[in-house]
């Protein structure tokens, strides 16, 4: 039988004393893609901590490409994150000090492990950044640096790819452009996209393509 990309069953999350956040369950066959929509406060940050190992469920169990996410060590999950895990986040995080190119050296230094910087070259050629390589993120346009980010989520070849309202402060055309480099990086990779947004834009877009699942979270209710 094959294995399914990500699968979650009973999946509960609380934060202290509040009350839990019920995920329903889901299974995800390879070669899909994930898109978890719902308001603000629903829950899509939380669910993506959760895939990402950087929380662990209350209740539940996680599967990704086979991998229980619950079997792992602390020291084990981050091995894991590195060598699978690849995150565009809704800011984008870029060293201001460093460099286009040099911002793709950091996942393999927090991994103690020297940058590949054939790797990095070739993906920056892939997304037409190859000219820009030298400069510093101030220096780039918003769609050139989302493809900084993209490149930088790929450089590890992850089986996963998060990411966390993307679109949140891009217009119509930057969002559409986002939105190919995503599923595109993801296709060239062999990875799972998982993004979580609340944009009717992305919805939209992301509800034309057949590989695409969608998954709606409830809102959360209003504490008394």
């Amino acid at each position: 039988m094959p294995v399914a990309a990500i699968e979650w069953q009973g999946l509960r999350y609380r934060y202290g004393q509040e009350s839990d956040i019920t995920f329903d369950d889901l299974k995800l066959a390879a070669g899909q893609h994930l898109l978890l929509r719902g308001a603000s406060g629903s829950g899509k940050s939380t669910l993506l901590a959760l895939l990402a190992g950087l929380l662990s469920p209350t209740t539940g169990q996680i599967q990704v490409a086979g991998q229980s996410l619950q079997d792992l060590s602390p020291r084990e999950r981050d091995a894991w994150r590195g060598a699978q895990l690849g995150f565009v986040p809704q800011r984008l995080h870029l060293s201001a000090s460093l460099s286009v190119a040099h911002n793709l050296d950091l996942p393999y230094v927090c991994a103690g492990l020297p940058p590949d910087r054939a790797r990095a070259a070739l993906l920056l050629d892939q997304l037409g950044l190859a000219a820009v390589s030298r400069r510093l993120p101030h220096q780039l346009s918003v769609g050139q640096a989302q493809r900084v980010a993209l490149a930088r989520a790929l450089i590890r070849r992850p089986k996963l790819l998060l990411a966390d309202e993307p679109s949140a402060s891009l217009d119509d055309d930057n969002t559409a452009a986002m939105l190919d480099l995503l599923l595109d990086g993801a296709a060239s990779q062999g990875a799972t996209l998982v993004l979580a947004s609340h944009d009717a834009r992305v919805a939209l877009r992301m509800g034309q393509r057949s590989d695409v699942v969608e998954h709606r979270l409830p809102t959360l209710p209003l504490p008394p």
